[in-house]
């Protein structure tokens, strides 16, 4: 069956390492429905956070030949692994007159989207959240006419496990006697 695979990858931070990541999927013939690279805290390193549609047989072989490359140094398939996962859009709404732009700031604050730009024509809103989040609020302010939208992909953090989270205890504190 398919779903959407999460895949998040460390990599080398070096000039054509997208290109050869990207070419994997395409020689394969798989869609990139998102794809996020940003620099991580450990300096060379590169964190890219890949969304595509694929069975659980063919995201087995896409994470074997990921490890094939180079300058991929840790790949993780987070599809079925407790993550979060968010995404940003900046979204352009006409708004013609102050009664309709009130009405569609309420819409927009009902979806926890903050107004960055205010135009006489327009409002810009700012959302972040996840896929379906960033859908709905698009589809509730389509009839007021969009004019401009840009998304990001998505980026993913997996969720620490009670185990792995080190917690900061306190030294015992050293008495002395008096």
């Amino acid at each position: 069956m398919m779903t959407l695979r999460t895949y998040i990858m460390h990599v080398e931070d070096l000039p054509g390492v997208l290109n050869r990541v990207t070419s994997l999927f395409r020689r394969r013939g798989y869609n990139i429905e998102s794809l996020t690279v940003g620099r991580t805290e450990n300096p060379g390193v590169s964190r890219m956070t890949i969304v595509m549609e694929a069975d659980d047989d063919a995201a087995r072989r896409i994470e074997a030949n990921l490890y094939k490359l180079v300058n991929v140094l840790k790949v993780e398939d987070t599809t079925r692994r407790p993550c979060v996962t968010r995404e940003l859009a900046l979204i352009k709404v006409r708004t013609s007159n102050q009664s309709q732009r009130a009405h569609v700031m309420q819409l927009a604050e009902v979806f926890r989207a903050r107004v960055i730009d205010v135009a006489p024509e327009a409002l810009i809103f700012e959302i972040t959240g996840t896929r379906d989040k960033i859908e709905g609020l698009a589809g509730v302010l389509a009839e007021y006419g969009i004019v401009e939208m840009v998304r990001t992909g998505a980026v993913a953090m997996l969720r620490s496990a009670p185990e792995q989270v080190n917690e900061i205890q306190e030294e015992p504190r050293a008495t002395s006697a008096a």
